[in-house]
């Protein structure tokens, strides 16, 4: 679909200036530059003018100029994404978040919080635990990201086995409309069959319906303890097969990450020292973690957990004992997305099926890159079927990897369908993934899709070049 847009004039700079403070309104070439690009590939859109507000009115009034004048706003947090969900493709307006910074109230009587949407990640979690409380949701970037971008992309994380994703944390948003309206979704309540639910539409939108100015999630106690296993595997496919049967077996734990050798080598090395040694045989590593209120119960979850693997080949398990020892293992598994970045050009794929299928899907992503000759390194969530793809460019040509790869990408999402499950677990669609969209939905869901964006936003002004436009 053509789309024409404003480009923005001198005249229109000097209305920005007088709706944001001066130091908030950046047009210089470093500022450009930066704010062009987030943790996607390679990618780089410069805007023609970034934005810092830091009231729900100025967010207002940027809106209503843009509106009228058909100038495009794309909505940035904190730069992370990995689907380009945050790239200014048509140039125009980057609205950056990154002012809305403040955890509002954290409401102990019913277990609610109120943030702005530029607050991070891990900062929140740290906060909410000073009081015994949790916020379980903890992507892979939590020391970086924002809830914004975790409200914008449903994000999820170790976690989100046990305890959903950010979807099932989100009460009540308010949000500014692409035509500078402000409005609450919802209501700060565990229930709501109150009309259409305009607050899960919101999340996982991309900053494609309306730009997020507060958030209000529920929080839950914190559990007591956990236990942390390091489970070796010299088959990765078996590793897959073992997480299947634990949750077979009755056992729900709170984080069961997989990594295949790659990617543990490729992480230890840029992470640094680890306090175990590798053995050379080990194909794949399982994390599994449990959490609760009652020890002898986790112990025996521990005990199951380790008869399960065991029966699926499982190498000597690995006890973290201490608090130094929990941390170096998240340590590798949380930075294995730098590793891969660290060393190659590469496209990460976010897949995810029912997690009785993961054996499949591993299998499948193996066989799909020796069709067209490109190696890639896993890891992911195993506990809920969701397999990081990272297909490592190397010494493949430019023409292979342009023309040929994208074959192979589509292979590996249309063997996602096939297994049930899609093709973003919880990255997003952004601009990398929309031209896949077909191989899930009917041409009858991407037009309702389409209507529901262009309800909201009737000038396609908001992160345009995304999910469906």
């Amino acid at each position: 679909m053509e789309i024409t847009y404003t480009k923005i004039s001198p005249q229109i700079i000097q209305s920005l200036r007088g709706m944001v403070d001066a130091e908030d309104l950046l047009a210089d070439e470093e500022s450009l530059e930066k704010y062009g690009q987030d943790e996607t590939e390679d990618l780089l859109y410069k805007p023609e003018v970034v934005l810092r507000p830091k009231t729900v009115s100025q967010i207002s009034e940027i809106m209503k100029l843009a509106n009228t004048m058909r100038i495009p706003v794309t909505v940035r947090g904190a730069g992370t994404g990995l689907s380009g969900a945050a790239l200014p493709v048509y140039g125009g307006i980057v609205l950056s978040m990154e002012r809305f910074n403040k955890i509002l109230e954290i409401d102990e009587r019913n277990l609610q919080a109120t943030v702005e949407p530029g607050v991070i990640n891990y900062i929140f979690q740290e906060e909410v635990k000073k009081l015994g409380l949790f916020y379980p949701p903890d992507p892979a970037s939590w020391g970086s990201c924002s809830l914004g971008g975790n409200v914008a992309h449903s994000s999820g994380g170790p976690k989100a086995v046990k305890y959903g994703t950010t979807r099932d944390y989100v009460l009540n948003i308010e949000m500014v409309l692409p035509n500078g309206e402000v409005i609450l979704t919802g209501a700060n309540t565990l229930k709501y069959s109150t009309g259409y639910n305009l607050t899960h539409l919101m999340i996982g939108s991309e900053g494609t319906l309306g730009i997020i100015t507060k958030i209000v999630f529920r929080l839950i106690p914190l559990p007591k303890h956990d236990l942390l296993m390091l489970v070796p595997f010299t088959s990765a496919e078996k590793a897959c097969e073992a997480v299947g049967a634990t949750f077979r077996a009755g056992i729900t734990p709170s984080a069961m990450e997989f990594m295949e050798r790659d990617a543990i080598d490729w992480s230890i090395r840029f992470a640094g020292e680890v306090n175990f040694s590798i053995k050379p045989e080990w194909q794949a590593l399982l994390l599994i973690e449990v959490d609760g209120n009652n020890m002898d119960v986790l112990f025996g979850d521990c005990e199951t957990i380790s008869q399960i693997m065991t029966d699926h080949g499982c190498d000597d398990i690995l006890m973290a004992d201490t608090a130094d020892q929990k941390a170096s293992l998240w340590k590798i598994r949380r930075k294995v997305g730098e590793a891969v970045k660290s060393n190659s050009v590469y496209k990460e794929e976010d897949t995810v099926v029912p997690r009785a299928e993961l054996p499949v899907l591993l299998k499948g992503v193996k066989e799909i890159g020796r069709k067209y000759g490109f190696k890639s390194v896993c890891y992911g969530h195993a506990g809920d079927g969701n397999l990081h793809v990272n297909i490592i460019k190397g010494d493949l040509a430019d023409e292979v990897w342009d023309q040929e790869l994208p074959k192979g990408i589509r292979e590996i999402f249309e063997l996602c369908k096939a297994l049930g499950g899609t093709i973003s677990g919880e990255h997003g669609i952004g601009l990398v993934q929309k031209g896949y969209l077909p191989i899930v939905f009917p041409p009858h869901q991407m037009e309702l899709m389409r209507q529901i964006k262009t309800l909201f936003d009737p000038n396609l002004i908001l992160n345009p070049g995304k999910m469906v436009f």
